[in-house]
């Protein structure tokens, strides 16, 4: 063994030592927590004084196996780290979520999503193991083979069931490019048929196809967006400083060509977090020119929204201009492609958000994962939207709606953000029954928040 990757191991060790340590120093029975800075997470929490965890010690990649084409990664490694490591082997994880600070732990527990979906799944499907620190204060190793029902019950249990202190995934071979195609439709209608062609036999024409969302601006105008993995050399787009890579998918024409490097590629979302990087000012030209680039990213964008919604600087801003607070619609949801247009058909004439993001899935193998119970086999639509909306007569009037419409259509939203569902519902969507059995094995105490505490109640 090399000595970087003792060193990593050693490191690693260290960080899961001073993890337990401050679990046995918490008071008996006191709520157990991470003491994370940063957060993905995209709903208002009640504050608390309790003493965390320390994870300081978790934030690294533990070993790369180009040979196994596999990588040890601690939980509270971010994927910038992690993809930064695995690209030095021409390798990069099976999906790797938008945003560069979504932890390898918190996309596992929490659910993540890219244009890899709709051949390689969620990123829990390529892990094939991972320790994790249970409410009862015991690392446990969870497979396939070995405590299962921990491991099929840990994705979309948001640090409710445990936190994950080490996991060892999949990774796959790519090339040093990706050659993007950016196709437009006049209907959404069409958009679809064409997504479900590509997801069916992966291929564009004869053109094959490794990457693959798309972009609604409006009823008339959206987009497909295609890639194919290449190692031909040629000049590439730069979308991580002026440039904005949303705008340029626009065209008037049936399809735009653009090339990127693969390290730009899997971060192309992330210089701008999508579009709402508008919210701050960053895409006015001037503005753009007086940014630091090296706060262009979706980190810095999180900072200035935390400080946003502890000062209410929105909500003060619209009183005084006289008009009412704002409700936040923050949601990534899935629909089976069958009922999609429906779905963007209906969320475009009641809710005054656009662009929204298209990112279809299909669950890699037969494995059930009874906290977000996708159906094998079927192809889903990931529709993310994430703004403001006039506030309703009610709290939560329009994500309510929204729910309520998502259900209709056999659908799932994530739980990263506000919800809004009765218990009854909540445990009728999201594995009730199963996760209390795992819950009660794992977590006898109840230590560890409860999902429904978590997700809807905002602990």
């Amino acid at each position: 063994m090399s000595a970087p990757a003792t060193d990593a191991r050693t490191a690693h060790a260290v960080g899961v030592r001073r993890l337990l340590e401050s679990y046995r120093a918490l008071p008996t029975g006191a709520q157990v927590r991470l003491a994370k800075r940063t957060s993905n997470l995209f709903r208002t929490r009640s504050r608390t004084a309790a003493r965390g965890l320390d994870p300081s010690g978790l934030t690294g990649v533990i070993h790369v196996d180009p040979a196994r084409r596999t990588a040890d990664v601690a939980g509270m490694c971010t994927y910038e780290d992690l993809v930064a490591t695995t690209l030095r082997h021409g390798l990069a994880p099976l999906v790797v979520p938008q945003l560069k600070t979504i932890t390898l732990g918190g996309a596992v527990t929490g659910l993540g999503i890219e244009s890899t979906s709709f051949r390689n799944g969620l990123p829990h499907e390529s892990v094939l193991e991972m320790d994790i620190l249970t409410g009862a204060g015991e690392v446990v190793t969870a497979s396939p083979g070995e405590h299962a029902d921990l491991y099929h019950a840990f994705p979309n249990s948001y640090g409710t069931l445990g936190y994950a202190v080490r996991l060892r995934i999949e990774l796959e071979t790519v090339e040093p490019f990706v050659a993007l195609t950016h196709l437009r439709f006049h209907a959404i209608e069409d958009l679809i048929a064409a997504m479900d062609r590509i997801v069916t036999t992966h291929r564009l024409d004869d053109l094959p196809v490794d990457y693959l969302d798309g972009v609604v601006f409006s009823a008339d105008e959206s987009y497909l967006c295609v890639g194919t993995q290449t190692s031909a050399p040629g000049p590439v787009g730069d979308y991580t400083g002026r440039r904005i890579y949303y705008r340029s998918i626009q065209h008037g024409n049936l399809a735009k060509a653009d090339r990127l490097t693969i390290h730009d590629y899997l971060w192309r979302w992330d210089t701008d977090w999508f579009w709402c990087s508008v919210a701050f000012g960053a895409q006015h030209p001037l503005v753009r020119r007086l940014w630091p680039r090296r706060h262009l990213r979706s980190a810095a964008y999180g900072r200035l929204m935390r400080v946003e919604r502890r000062f209410d600087i929105g909500d003060r801003l619209e009183k005084l201009h006289g008009r009412p607070a704002r409700e936040r619609v923050i949601q990534d949801i899935e629909v089976p492609i069958a009922r999609c247009v429906e779905f963007v058909e209906w969320f475009l004439g009641n809710v005054p958000i656009a662009p929204m993001w298209l990112c279809p899935l299909r669950l890699r193998g037969g494995d059930a994962w009874p906290l977000y119970p996708l159906h094998p086999r079927e192809t889903y639509v990931n529709v993310g939207f994430w703004s403001t909306v006039p506030i309703g007569a009610t709290e939560g009037e329009t994500n309510r709606l929204i729910e309520r419409k998502v259900s209709e259509l056999d659908g799932h939203k994530s739980l990263y953000s506000d919800a809004y569902y009765t218990r009854d519902d909540f445990d009728r969507l999201y594995g009730g029954a199963e996760y209390r059995s795992v819950k009660t094995r794992y977590d006898p105490d109840a230590r560890l928040l409860e999902l429904y505490q978590k997700a809807v109640q905002r602990r």
